[in-house]
């Protein structure tokens, strides 16, 4: 019982995460609902920050629906830590000066699920369940 609720919180903390993560890439990328810069444009198409914001659409939709939880985090948790050492700690050491706490958070969090996984509402739980009753014998 307690192991299922540890499942079930585990993907409620991974959809809320991805659903926020989401709308920062919908942000640099599609200007949605205002973008970075002046008027709300989205990041210049191939910039740095272009780039980032797809990984945190593409990536972000993906960990919603936990679709290759543990790679697409690993790779989002490498995303985060290069953002934050690029941009956020040139600016100073502490995260809650340089404007850091955000990337940092989500590196450390995105470094949990690669290792933890989707929990139980997610499609990798699905295609394992699927993968096990095909390998069943009949």
């Amino acid at each position: 019982m307690k192991r299922d609720l540890e499942k079930s919180m585990l993907s409620v903390l991974r959809i809320a995460a991805a659903f926020m993560f989401v709308t920062f890439g919908a942000m640099k990328v599609l200007a949605l609902p205002t973008g970075p810069g002046p008027a709300g444009a989205a990041a210049r198409f191939l910039s740095f920050v272009w780039f980032g914001g797809l990984l945190e659409l593409v990536g972000g939709g993906m960990m919603l629906v936990g679709l290759f939880t543990r790679p697409v985090a690993f790779v989002l948790s490498g995303e985060m830590a290069v953002a934050y050492f690029t941009t956020h700690f040139p600016l100073g050491f502490w995260p809650t000066l340089n404007g850091g706490v955000p990337a940092a958070l989500y590196s450390f969090l995105w470094l949990y699920f690669s290792v933890a996984g989707g929990g139980a509402w997610s499609l990798d739980a699905v295609l394992e369940r699927r993968l096990a009753a095909n390998a069943k014998p009949k």
